[in-house]
């Protein structure tokens, strides 16, 4: 009698075990489904969607997200835009005064100016100036053919020649230097009507003349001529220096 007790006793302990072990193990695993370090194991409907998904779907949206970006990037090229310039702002253009016929009128133009100039520098050029008209004769081959006609013209009652004896134009009768053309053709016309080959021709020299280069404080309201009264005095506008 006992014995078949104690065998009663260990098959229900054996199930008892069976079913802790079939239904309270599983739970108690559940939590530990892999060890510290290995990747989690992930069913395919739980794994996220390809990157090909999300770039089109990116794509998809770019278009309409468009109109709030393109406002900013038209303010910046507002803000870029160049502003016009102030009536008030200086200006300068490098000019050119003159021409002066002496030094100390450049060095007068130039205390004058002082004020309303930024940079300012003297030069000098040669020029060609005109020293009169010339009626002559044509020289001669010597001074004995140069005196004849000579007195070929005081037999015409032609006066006022004479006879030049050196120099670059020697063997030439002289007939009068004058400043004004119309005056010398006048001369000129009366001795070929007297029936001799007057010629009439201008006389110039290499004279200097001073310029005053300057870079005004401001072009726009530089009136150099309220200081330079000389009306012989002109201006244009030459490189900066």
């Amino acid at each position: 009698m006992f014995l078949r007790l104690l065998f009663v006793l260990l098959i229900a302990l054996n199930i008892a075990v069976g079913a802790w072990l079939l239904l309270g193990q599983n739970d108690t695993r559940a939590h530990f489904a892999t060890d510290p370090g290995v990747p989690k194991l992930h069913l395919l409907s739980e794994l996220p969607p390809p990157a090909t998904t999300t770039a089109h779907a990116a794509s998809i949206a770019a278009p309409a997200s468009a109109s709030p970006v393109a406002a900013p990037v038209a303010t910046t090229a507002s803000a870029n835009t160049p502003q016009p310039a102030s009536p008030n702002a200086l200006s300068y253009t490098c000019m050119a005064l003159g021409p002066f016929a002496t030094q100390e009128d450049l060095r007068i133009a130039r205390s004058a100016l002082g004020s309303e100039v930024q940079r300012m520098r003297a030069r000098q050029e040669q020029t060609q100036q005109s020293k009169g008209w010339w009626v002559h004769l044509p020289p001669s081959a010597t001074h004995t053919a140069a005196l004849a006609q000579a007195r070929q013209l005081g037999a015409h009652n032609i006066q006022d020649y004479f006879v030049v004896g050196s120099g670059d134009n020697e063997n030439t009768v002289s007939l009068g230097l004058f400043k004004d053309p119309a005056n010398a053709r006048k001369r000129r016309d009366e001795i070929v009507a007297a029936g001799f080959p007057a010629q009439m021709s201008e006389r110039t020299e290499t004279v200097p003349e001073y310029w005053l280069d300057l870079i005004p404080v401001d072009s726009n309201h530089f009136d150099w001529r309220s200081r330079i009264h000389d009306p012989a005095i002109g201006s244009h506008s030459t490189g900066c220096f």
